[in-house]
């Protein structure tokens, strides 16, 4: 039974749980063969492809906005889960709760400075060196980025 939430969220979780079972598929392989197999008995007329081409899209027009309000949700409480991560591991930067919201620019900056930490990471590993050190570094700050690979001598926050 789903309960919770507003009438539209439980039909598309209720409607999501339904379509994403291989019973929904055959039953839809089953219409599309039925559909083919009358196409002689109606002379493969306009009427037989409009009834099929009618039903398809309208199915395929619901489903899209039942797919995005799915993953939106899912999107959401996976990104709420990860930020509680964040929030409870000692020594994580809370700076990266919410990431998601930021701009692509913003966003871009903190990827710099992590593609950075992999590489010098991938660089250690490759040395016979540990790869597990974790500079702390602000990965908001550009003017951090330079001191990769060097022991921090303060904490940046």
């Amino acid at each position: 039974m789903i309960t919770g939430g507003n009438l539209f969220t439980r039909v598309t979780r209720a409607v999501g749980k339904v379509t994403g079972r291989p019973l929904a598929f055959c039953i839809a392989l089953t219409v599309i063969v039925c559909w083919a197999i009358t196409g002689p008995m109606f002379g493969f007329s306009d009427t037989w492809q409009l009834v099929i081409n009618t039903g398809t899209t309208i199915i395929t027009f619901l489903m899209v906005f039942l797919i995005q309000a799915t993953q939106n949700r899912d999107q959401m409480a996976l990104q709420l889960k990860l930020d509680e991560l964040i929030r409870a591991v000692d020594g994580a930067h809370n700076a990266m709760l919410d990431l998601e919201e930021l701009t692509e620019e913003e966003i871009e900056i903190v990827h710099h400075h992590y593609t950075r930490l992999a590489d010098l990471a991938r660089r250690q590993a490759r040395a016979g060196e540990c790869d597990t050190d974790k500079p702390d570094l602000n990965p908001f700050d550009p003017d951090s980025h330079h001191e990769i690979g060097k022991t921090p001598s303060r904490v940046v926050t």
